[in-house]
């Protein structure tokens, strides 16, 4: 039947059973919001402060659901403001599709009003882009783009329509094809997950060797990477790790892949690794990485990462392997597949004695007394009154590795951090994305002063909706992470780091309509926490911090694992 073609824009959203979308209208994608008009109770809208909050909000939005969030802006400087929450989404694999519009084919390449060549710019840190000049292209275009942004190795997408394809007159020829009868497969609701997502098929052969390894190994060890959350395999993961009975690291983006609170779980490793973690790692035999890319955060010196051990890497990209670390032996296969093929043949061990020599090394997570307000202290009484399904979106710094460390995340989804592009700025638009995707839970934002400076302005958007997110500031007067740095390795020369200035959190929280707390000590920590809690409604807890408090432990950038700097 003939449509308009902006109206088969929003019918390829209802296939793809997309019901939220984050954005911030302008003049070229004007046509289209006036669609999106005609689709108020189908799809809801969340307009956001700014193009950079609702390209985070539509990326947390994919990780605490699974889904593939969804995000618009205008063409120029409203597409060039979506960059960085693309590349964020791109070095995480969080499936995102971003909708564009650019100036008229007649003014294309002239330098038009807000014109940018949003494709080129955004093709290095997308999995794919298209540039839709046709209007009869658009219902293979968007089936395609959320095809891609879930397949394979999940990443962001971007579609730039020409302004032309979404004027009023313009129609196609649209059918409504549901999302599983449209990527490609047919019978698609008889398959299973890896293989509705076009995720290849591991290799039995390679998955019997890796079993013949983990038989002759006596002290095994293994990684929960950001695959195993992405694949949604905390199932199989966890049956793996306890048939092995070997001690586990989490990655930074693994959290929520392993319970943090499991007997097994070692911690966090790499730069600011746990001694549990980094010692396993150098002293192992057998090194088995789920989903870990093997970034230089973990990997600091490949020469002698796990220099004792062979290394096994399990991964759905086969790019990866090899890349950063060398590899004795791969599979290639989603984390889901290939750990439920290995657990149908792998019997039960015992390694008793190389646990009782790892798992004492981890740090006892009793909060130490102080005359003043630690962030351990903010962290603990965060975990004992928190909700235990409440999700966390961290920003970056020293506030995400305190979190990585004190807080125990149970389920994949729980953890919203940005890990490969550490992008301060990401936390709140995150959470909002969160908020959207699970209304029943409460979402918590952990942040620090130098990050909140660069997203205060989404507070209007938690105002606005209602989102009962809670945002605890690690509030040290500094740029906390870079001012460790200065302090072990660039002799205490604080250059351009100390946050001397306003504004007065509280009373910006207030402006926007939340109610702030300022809290000195745990037990202000405790009773602010239980009043916003208890309020249903958003809140923001400014906590005063030591301008010299340090993440420990820490191992210097290009180190062997074990050197530690901080202990």
């Amino acid at each position: 039947m003939k449509i308009r073609a902006t109206a088969a824009i929003m019918e390829c959203l209802l296939e793809q059973e997309v019901d939220t979308v984050f954005g911030y209208p302008g003049g070229t994608i004007l046509n289209v919001y006036d669609e999106l008009y005609n689709y108020q109770g189908k799809i809801r809208h969340v307009l956001t402060a700014h193009e950079q909050g609702a390209a985070h909000a539509a990326d947390g939005y994919a990780r605490s659901t699974g889904k593939v969030g969804v995000c618009f802006a205008t063409s120029g400087p409203g597409a060039t403001n979506l960059t960085t929450g693309i590349a964020t989404a791109y070095l995480d694999s969080s499936p995102v599709v971003f909708l564009t519009c650019n100036v008229t084919e007649a003014t294309l390449g002239k330098d038009a009003f807000q014109e940018v060549d949003i494709t080129g710019i955004a093709m290095p840190i997308t999995k794919a882009t298209f540039l839709v000049r046709d209007p009869q292209t658009i219902p293979a275009v968007m089936r395609q783009a959320f095809a891609v942004a879930a397949s394979g190795r999940p990443g962001p997408v971007l579609i730039d329509f020409l302004k032309d394809v979404t004027f009023p007159g313009v129609e196609i020829d649209y059918e409504f094809v549901p999302w599983r009868e449209n990527r490609g497969c047919s019978g698609m609701r008889e398959l299973n997950r890896d293989q509705q997502l076009k995720k290849p098929e591991p290799n039995q052969q390679d998955v019997d060797i890796l079993l013949e390894m983990i038989a002759e190994a006596k002290k095994p060890f293994v990684i929960c990477g950001g695959g195993v959350v992405l694949g949604r395999a905390d199932k199989e993961f966890k049956e793996f790790a306890e048939k092995l009975d070997a001690p586990v690291a989490i990655s930074l983006m693994g959290g929520g892949g392993f319970s943090g609170s499991h007997p097994l779980t070692t911690g966090m490793i790499g730069m600011h690794g746990s001694r549990a973690s980094n010692t396993a790692c150098d002293e192992c035999d057998l090194l088995i990485a789920v989903g870990c890319r093997f970034s230089d955060r973990v990997a600091l010196n490949p020469a002698t990462f796990a220099s004792q051990a062979k290394i096994v890497h399990i991964d759905v990209d086969r790019a990866e392997i090899d890349k950063n670390v060398l590899t004795d032996h791969h599979i290639i296969g989603s984390a889901r597949r290939v750990l439920a093929m290995l657990n149908a043949k792998l019997p039960q061990y015992s390694h008793s004695e190389w646990k009782a020599h790892i798992l004492p090394l981890r740090t006892p997570s009793q909060a130490e007394e102080s005359d003043h307000l630690t962030p351990q202290q903010v962290l603990e009484t965060i975990r004992v009154q928190m909700p235990g399904d409440a999700i966390v979106a961290t920003d970056v710094g020293q506030h995400q590795m305190w979190a990585i460390k004190y807080l125990h995340f149970q389920y994949p989804g729980q953890m919203l951090t940005s890990g490969g592009f550490g992008t301060m700025g990401f936390g709140l638009g995150a959470a909002i994305g969160a908020q959207m995707g699970n209304p029943d839970k409460r979402v918590f934002h952990i942040t620090g002063d130098g990050c909140f400076r660069m997203n205060c302005h989404e507070l209007a958007t938690v105002q606005h909706y209602g989102l009962p997110i809670i945002t605890v500031l690690f509030n040290n007067g500094t740029l906390g992470m870079v001012r460790q740095w200065q302090s072990l390795i660039y002799n205490k020369r604080y250059s351009e780091t100390t946050l001397d200035r306003g504004p007065d959190f509280v009373k910006l929280a207030e402006a926007y309509g939340i109610q702030g707390f300022r809290v000195q000590s745990r037990e202000e920590m405790e009773e602010a926490l239980s009043r916003a809690l208890a309020s249903g409604k958003a809140a923001v807890i400014d906590c005063a911090l030591d301008i010299d408090e340090m993440v420990s432990p820490m191992v210097a950038a290009g180190s062997a694992i074990t050197d530690f700097l901080l202990s």
